[in-house]
C-alpha cells in the first residue's frame, strides 16, 4: 500500500481513480478487526493520538468509508468531527481553531471528514469566501494572492508539525474520484428515494469546477505531504476496495510503533492480585 503514499510530485491526471481488489470486503472486516484492537491498546497506553483526514470531491464515499472502516472501534476511542460552513463563532476565531479544538487527545482517534484543507480547497476556488473570516490584511478579493496561499500553506504546514511532534499520528486520504463515477453516484442520489436527502443542487454548480478543484487539489497535495504527515491517493470509484486500502494503510503504519503496548500494572498491585482475588472471592 506504500504506493499510494505521496512521496515525489504528485500529478492528478496520472493517477489512476479504479483499482479494484479481490474479496476486499472479506479483507475489510478482518483488518478492521484488528485495528479495532489496537486502538483498544493505544487507548490504554494513552501516548499516541491519531488523526485521520479524509477529502474528497462530492460523493467521493468519505461518509460510508467512516462508516465501515471504524465499525468496529470502541465508541469511546474515536470521535468523528464533520467541518460544513463555518458558523459565526468559528469565523470569530482563525481559520485553525475549529480544528485545533476538535483534535483526539491521547489515546483517541480523531476523524475529520473534510478537513482544514477546506480552507485551500473550496476557499481557493471561491477566494470571495476568505472575506467572512474578517482577516485584517484582507479587504478585497484582490488581497487573496499567491502570497497568501503561500503563507497559508506555510501554516497548515507547521499546524500539523507541531502537532506530530506532540504526539499524534496524522494520515491524510484524498479520495480520488473520476468525474465519470460522480455523474453516476449523483444520479443515484435523484432516482432512490431513500438518497434524496443526499442531494444538494449545489453539487451540480460545484460539479462545474470539477477542473479547478482538481488543480488545487494537486497543489495541496504537493505542497504538504511530509514524512509526518503524509497524504495517500485512494482510488475511489471502487468503495469496498478504497475502504480495505485506508484501513490497511493505517494498521501497517500503526504496528511500526513497536513502544506501544498495554501498560503494565503497578508493581505493588500486581504483588497483591492474590490477596485482591481472594477478597473478592469472600465476599
Amino acid at each position: 500500500m506504500e504506493n499510494y503514499k505521496v512521496t515525489q510530485k504528485f500529478n492528478i491526471k496520472d493517477s489512476t481513480t479504479n483499482v479494484v481488489i479481490d474479496h476486499a470486503e472479506d479483507e475489510l472486516r478482518r483488518i478492521r478487526k484488528k485495528l479495532g484492537k489496537l486502538q483498544d491498546t493505544m487507548y490504554a497506553h494513552g501516548k499516541y493520538a491519531v488523526l485521520v483526514c479524509i477529502q474528497g470531491m462530492d460523493t467521493a464515499g468519505k461518509d460510508s468509508m467512516i462508516r465501515e472502516v471504524f465499525k468496529d472501534f470502541n465508541t469511546r476511542g474515536v470521535v468523528v468531527h464533520s467541518f460544513k460552513v463555518p458558523t459565526s463563532l468559528e469565523l470569530d476565531h482563525d481559520y485553525l481553531w475549529r480544528h485545533y479544538i476538535a483534535l483526539p487527545a491521547r489515546g483517541k482517534f480523531g476523524i475529520f471528514n473534510r478537513t482544514h484543507y477546506e480552507n485551500v480547497l473550496v476557499t481557493r476556488v471561491h477566494p470571495g469566501y476568505i472575506l467572512g473570516e474578517n482577516i485584517p490584511t484582507v479587504h478585497t478579493v484582490d488581497d487573496i494572492n499567491d502570497s497568501f496561499w503561500d503563507e497559508r500553506f506555510e501554516q497548515i504546514n507547521n499546524f500539523e508539525k507541531h502537532i506530530a511532534n506532540n504526539g499524534t499520528i496524522i494520515f491524510k486520504f484524498f479520495l480520488n474520484l473520476s468525474k465519470e463515477e460522480q455523474k453516476t453516484r449523483l444520479l443515484r442520489r435523484l432516482e432512490k428515494k431513500e438518497k434524496h436527502w443526499k442531494f444538494s443542487p449545489g453539487d451540480l454548480k460545484e460539479r462545474k469546477l470539477w477542473g479547478t478543484y482538481q488543480v488545487c487539489y494537486e497543489d495541496a497535495i504537493n505542497r504538504t505531504s511530509k514524512p509526518h504527515a503524509p497524504w495517500y491517493v485512494i482510488p475511489a470509484d471502487d468503495k469496498p476496495s478504497a475502504r480495505y486500502m485506508v484501513s490497511k494503510i493505517m494498521y501497517d503504519a500503526l504496528k511500526q510503533y513497536t513502544d506501544i503496548e498495554e501498560p503494565e500494572l503497578d508493581d505493588d498491585i500486581k504483588a497483591n492480585i492474590e490477596l485482591y482475588k481472594k477478597e473478592l472471592n469472600n465476599e
